[in-house]
């Protein structure tokens, strides 16, 4: 079991892009804690869980995940949100 998940962050205006095999949730919780204190998500706490999917592999999540960070929209990634068909497209896709 695979997911994408995005972050956001209303303290920085940014959203943040990851996969994981674990449940987003609990990544989640390490974004906003102290484990990932020398990365990127430090500066944005409090993060939110924007929006998350199960994907297929940890392969088809990460290219999943490299093509939305390819994109660098913030228009795209809410555009995942509103329209889901985008995530079953991109799943065709990376399938």
């Amino acid at each position: 079991m695979a997911f994408v998940y995005i972050l956001y962050s209303s303290t920085i205006d940014k959203f943040y892009i990851g996969f994981t095999t674990e449940i987003p949730d609990v990544r989640l919780e390490r974004h906003n804690s102290d484990y990932y204190e020398d990365k990127f998500t430090a500066n944005g706490k409090p993060w939110d869980l924007f929006l998350s999917f199960e994907c297929e592999s940890k392969e088809q999540a990460r290219k999943i995940e490299a093509h939305i960070k390819s994109m660098k929209s913030q228009k795209y990634i809410r555009n995942l949100a509103t329209y889901p068909e985008i995530i079953e497209k991109l799943k065709l896709k990376f399938a």
